[in-house]
């Protein structure tokens, strides 16, 4: 992307509309896109096609895949107004003042569920399947931090389903990508070990995970994850009914990008969001 005209606005700031939200400025904006268009070249390395996952879940596809269990402080749910409110909303009735209906479904957390689910009951063959996808992300948290920690986010991933080794190999590249792309933007991330598993947390899998863990997190120098690498051993094959052709249940592993966090790490390393932007445009020449 042409970043070279971008300017902040003259003489506006642009507010947050509320905890955990915010509108990014232009450059700031610029920022974003041009970090996507650089991290987007792990999904062309690994030859993984773009496609648009689902705005809404199922809450019963997620209670599948114990989400709730855990992860009952993540989820926001979608709810609507009914029939019976829309003469006090066309009145001038306050919508708060109003009940809502709940629809089943629910914010995305992640951006790989969505696509996981679509892939219900489908044989990704021998070779695998790999997918990349970003998504608007949503997180109840317990409180809300600038551009570390927001109530709605982009997140960037990376998705392979297929065998065993190549879970394992996907999560090696997509963790040699990442530092790699520090490198080229100047930032100095730390990887270690995480422990919030997709699975039950007192079940056997989570045991084993403190044996061999299956989620590593990067991050910079004050502390925040911008990146992970998760590998989801044959969870979402089982539960889900995704085979891997002769091997079975597939295998899952997929590379996580939080892009506004991101945009943080970049002006942490380089001071104003201008600058950052000046050395993303040097990192993609």
């Amino acid at each position: 992307m042409n970043t070279s005209s971008i300017t902040a606005l003259p003489g506006i700031t642009l507010k947050s509309p509320g905890a955990g939200l915010i509108t990014l400025d232009p450059v700031r904006t610029a920022l974003l896109r041009g970090l996507d268009d650089l991290l987007t070249g792990l999904a062309v390395r690994l030859a993984a096609p773009e496609v648009v996952g689902p705005p809404l879940l199922s809450a019963d596809g997620l209670a599948r895949l114990d989400f709730f269990r855990n992860f009952p402080h993540l989820g926001v749910s979608a709810g609507r107004f009914g029939p019976e409110t829309l003469d006090g909303l066309a009145s001038g009735g306050s919508p708060q003042d109003l009940p809502l209906q709940p629809t089943g479904h629910v914010l995305p957390s992640a951006t790989c569920y969505g696509l996981l689910l679509s892939l219900e009951g489908e044989d990704v063959g021998e070779d695998g399947l790999r997918l990349s996808a970003v998504g608007r992300c949503f997180r109840n948290e317990t409180h809300y931090d600038g551009l570390r920690r927001l109530w709605g986010f982009h997140m960037r991933e990376v998705v392979y389903l297929g065998t065993k080794d190549g879970a394992a190999e996907h999560q090696e590249r997509g963790g040699e990508f990442i530092q790699e792309a520090a490198g080229r933007l100047g930032l100095t991330l730390t990887r270690a070990a995480a422990d919030d598993p997709f699975y039950d947390n007192g079940g056997s899998r989570a045991r084993l995970m403190a044996l061999d863990p299956v989620k590593y997190e990067y991050s910079a120098p004050d502390g925040t994850a911008i990146a992970s690498v998760n590998r989801h051993r044959n969870f979402f094959g089982e539960r889900l009914g995704i085979r891997a052709g002769s091997h079975g249940p597939a295998y899952s592993s997929c590379v996580a990008f939080g892009m506004e966090r991101w945009v943080h790490a970049m002006i942490l390393a380089h001071g104003t969001a201008e600058q950052a932007l000046e050395r993303l445009r040097s990192a993609g020449s």
